[in-house]
């Protein structure tokens, strides 16, 4: 297991999104009785996924995609490719992005999926067969109008491509439609790589300016260091904050006067860690919790505040760049000291919200300029943040809270208006 890991090895990814559902029900007035829909997946698929490796013995991995909701719309939701995956962990990741979806008010459900694998153990020819033979196992659900996969942990835009030829290839046409986050050249969007780090940092400057927390000269902790953590650090450090420490698999790095983001990034790249990045003093991984600053980010994995850590944080705002960092009883305990949470939900949106610009241009095979991506990405989590925001406020709840009120009624009115059939 690497260093950066759950901080429970029972961590229940389910149960916490049960938590966060239940705590949502004395909001929905005539909509409660539909609540137990969101507690139980609409449809899961667990597949065998065998492959010939370079030296020519089979080894077989699992396989899984979870479609929780679909009321308001086809799936939508990545592909993890990590040595942790279950189906507890998807199904959850499933539900979370059902609510994502609602908050940002998109047309989409919920869904998930993974393949549990250490994709840094495969060579490209193998990572490649892997893509291809689970993309046929879960071709029967996903399509443009079904369920649309994206890229998540462990996946990159080449594996998208690999999944959208696969597909098209079973159905006898190019369908780009079918992922998002794939290469540019291939229908991807502009703008894609960077939008979930981009939606971190503008909700964070948002969620700043309602509590008066300047920028200029803030200390900000981030916890991985990929597509999300790396943007999120960038966009902040040219802000004027001073990014202090970062971690990631490899280890803690911490400098008082703040890193040089465009040059770890560049470190990153080369080295697939920060671990003996130059410019920074290597510290224990659990000192990082221990650390002065104004804003952290957790942007790796889910599960990683616990209630003992949220007690030693000292940031005034944490910014969820992760699917499900932060345990329900941490919420409370982070609630309680005055600390301003910019739950999931809405924080690290920024990527669907792109993924949903993707699917767009490629229904209308017509394309944006990335300027225009930006300027409709800013716009949709600026508003998302209002609306979270004013309705803790009317309802005097928190941000998490709040945010899930939003979803639970969009979702909910879309399943009643539906009905259920048979009736």
């Amino acid at each position: 297991m690497s260093n950066l890991s759950y901080a429970n090895e029972n961590t229940n990814a389910w149960q916490t999104y049960l938590a966060q559902i239940d705590r949502v029900a004395p909001y929905l007035g005539d909509l409660t009785p539909y609540l137990d829909t969101l507690k139980r997946p609409k449809r899961a698929l667990i597949v065998d996924v065998p492959i010939v490796m370079d030296d020519g013995s089979i080894q077989h991995f699992e396989g899984y995609r979870v479609q929780h909701n679909l009321s308001r719309g086809p799936g939508k939701g990545g592909i993890r490719y990590h040595p942790s995956v279950d189906l507890n962990e998807v199904m959850a990741l499933s539900a979370w992005m059902t609510i994502k979806t609602a908050v940002l008010n998109l047309p989409f459900g919920g869904a998930k999926g993974g393949v549990r694998v250490d994709p840094r153990k495969l060579s490209t020819r193998e990572l490649e067969r892997l893509t291809r033979r689970f993309t046929t196992e879960i071709s029967p659900i996903i399509g443009p109008q079904k369920d649309i996969p994206a890229p998540d942990v462990g996946t990159n835009p080449n594996i998208m491509g690999w999944m959208m030829d696969t597909y098209s290839t079973g159905q006898g046409h190019t369908v780009t439609g079918v992922v998002t986050g794939k290469p540019v050249h291939l229908g991807g969007s502009l703008g894609r790589v960077r939008a979930t780090g981009r939606g971190v940092f503008v909700t964070g400057v948002e969620a700043a300016k309602k509590i008066g927390l300047s920028l200029e000269g803030s200390k900000v902790v981030v916890q991985g260091f990929g597509n999300v953590g790396s943007e999120a650090a960038y966009l902040f450090n040219q802000a004027g904050a001073k990014v202090v420490a970062v971690q990631d698999h490899t280890g803690t790095i911490f400098a008082a006067n703040g890193l040089d983001v465009k040059a770890l990034q560049k470190y990153v790249a080369e080295h697939q860690g920060v671990a003996g990045f130059s410019d920074a003093e290597a510290i224990d991984n659990e000192a990082m919790w221990d650390l002065d600053m104004d804003i952290f980010v957790p942007a790796a994995l889910e599960g990683q505040i616990t209630v003992a850590r949220a007690e030693r944080l000292t940031a005034k705002m944490v910014l969820e760049g992760a699917n499900g960092p932060t345990y329900p009883e941490a919420d409370d305990a982070l609630i309680a000291r005055g600390v301003t949470i910019v739950p999931d939900v809405i924080c690290n949106a920024g990527g669907v919200t792109v993924s949903y610009f993707e699917w767009v241009q490629d229904m209308a095979s017509y394309f944006w300029s990335e300027d225009e991506i930006n300027e409709r990405l800013d716009k949709l989590m600026i508003n998302a943040v209002a609306d979270v925001w004013n309705t803790a406020t009317e309802k005097g709840c928190s941000l998490r809270t709040a945010a899930y009120i939003l979803a639970c009624e969009r979702i909910l009115k879309a399943r009643k208006e539906r009905g259920i059939f048979p009736g």
